[in-house]
């Protein structure tokens, strides 16, 4: 897979991805990838990142459900960061419940959360 050549992967051998949503193209999340979950998704159709706190391949919701269709893959012009363009199943991509992890926005010095939860985690990740 001569394209993955052309991605430029730091220390550990992963690339920051970030999760776009195909129709808003609102950012979602950003996680990390290796070559394999790279290749994985772009055989698969659904994303696929690599979890840095278990040490292994994470399938964006195989505990939650809350998959991730990938309908387009990017690199940047320096070849050190991706995006995926995706269909959020159940539009959450947060393992707070919500549509976005970037649900906190600045205001003036403090952050305020802006976003809601669409669905409890507790109910969610109790399997």
């Amino acid at each position: 897979m001569a394209w993955l050549d052309e991605i430029t992967f730091d220390e550990r051998g992963l690339v920051p991805v970030i999760a776009q949503d195909a129709s808003t193209r609102r950012v979602l999340m950003v996680a990390w990838a290796n070559r394999e979950a790279l290749a994985e998704t772009s055989a698969s159709g659904q994303a696929v990142y690599w979890s840095r706190s278990r040490a292994r391949l994470w399938r964006k919701g195989e505990e939650s459900g809350h998959r991730q269709r990938v309908t387009e893959i990017r690199l940047d012009c320096d070849g050190d960061v991706v995006l995926y363009t995706v269909e959020a199943a159940g539009g959450i991509s947060c393992h707070t419940g919500r549509e976005s992890c970037f649900f906190r926005r600045l205001d003036g010095t403090d952050w305020r959360t802006v976003d809601p939860v669409l669905e409890d985690p507790e109910l969610v990740y109790r399997k």
